[in-house]
């Protein structure tokens, strides 16, 4: 589930423009089905998730790499990293797996894109990483109690917005993009935000400073009217506590190096990796969570714990 790239093939990435096309998913009793063919990149232990570059999937998303649940583990018995495969991508309102995997052929080498990384970037080293599209492989720079840059965005009202403006509110963010095809990346981050958010405000005697903020980090297409458009999916007209922005390049690059984003262009396509950070009322880290195996209560939790004090326990 790991392939190895260059820490500044990662932030060059950064510097893209792209499209990704996504018809409607099916409701849960209902699922769509796609057939795909690509090559695997790695297997997560246990046999529960594949890493797969999977060429264009007609009708849904572009060519890219990304992380596939398997439900049935039985059917990735035999497959080895580099091996090309065939399989059914299943896609409904909240879950995305696959199915239907068969081996069709090897790959000799690795997908990995190798992009000219711009000699003004703040990354100039080339230390050898490991990804994880939706984990925690890619290291984060920050730990507990650390600060972070006063970040400015442009919010879905098209003004500024900086991490500053939420001081003395425990605050998480997270990162997407509208385009993000698959249920279980972009799409899950937000409805957690969106059940965490429910959790806390239910919670008569939990803390009052608290602010969700989801940002997106495809920002030629996603203008805040887009911002606005998609946001009200999620939050319906309640927008208390909740706020949606884009960040720019060299926002988007710093936070890269931080946090162990992972922003790639493949193609005419954007691979990515998950990250949800929580930050103390003083705008110190408090808690990363990494990936998409978080609940929302536990999000919650974190919220709550960051509101009433400055460190973890």
């Amino acid at each position: 589930m790991k392939k190895i790239i260059k820490s500044s093939v990662l932030l060059a990435a950064l510097l893209f423009a792209h499209s990704v096309f996504a018809a409607p998913p099916a409701n849960d009793q209902n699922p769509k089905s796609y057939q795909a063919r690509g090559v695997v990149e790695g297997i997560a232990p246990g046999l529960s998730q594949a890493t797969i570059h999977n060429q264009d999937i007609p009708g849904y998303m572009s060519e890219m790499t990304m992380d596939f649940p398997v439900k049935d583990t039985n059917e990735l018995s035999g497959i080895s990293t580099n091996d090309e495969v065939t399989f059914t991508l299943m896609v409904t309102e909240t879950n995305d797996w696959i199915e239907n995997i068969h081996r069709v052929g090897h790959s000799a080498g690795s997908m990995t894109n190798s992009m000219p990384m711009p000699g003004n970037s703040p990354m100039t080293n080339s230390m050898p990483m490991t990804m994880d599209m939706s984990g925690g492989a890619i290291p984060s720079l920050v730990k507990p109690g650390d600060p972070l840059p006063d970040y400015s965005l442009t919010g879905e009202n098209g003004g500024q917005v900086h991490l500053s403006d939420f001081r003395g509110q425990a605050l998480a963010f997270t990162f997407f993009y509208t385009r993000c095809p698959l249920p279980d990346y972009c799409p899950r981050m937000n409805n957690d935000f969106k059940q965490a958010r429910e959790i806390l405000s239910a919670n008569a005697s939990g803390p009052t400073n608290w602010q969700f903020l989801s940002i997106s980090f495809d920002p030629s297409f996603d203008t805040p009217e887009m911002l606005a458009d998609y946001a009200a999916g999620f939050r319906g007209e309640n927008t208390n506590r909740w706020l949606f922005a884009s960040a720019p390049t060299n926002v988007l690059v710093d936070a890269a190096l931080r946090l162990g984003l992972i922003i790639m262009q493949q193609g005419d396509s954007i691979s990515h990796n998950m990250r949800t950070i929580v930050l103390d009322p003083q705008g110190r880290v408090y808690q990363q969570f990494n990936g998409n195996l978080w609940t929302p209560q536990e999000l919650a939790d974190a919220m709550s714990r960051a509101a009433r004090s400055s460190l973890p326990n």
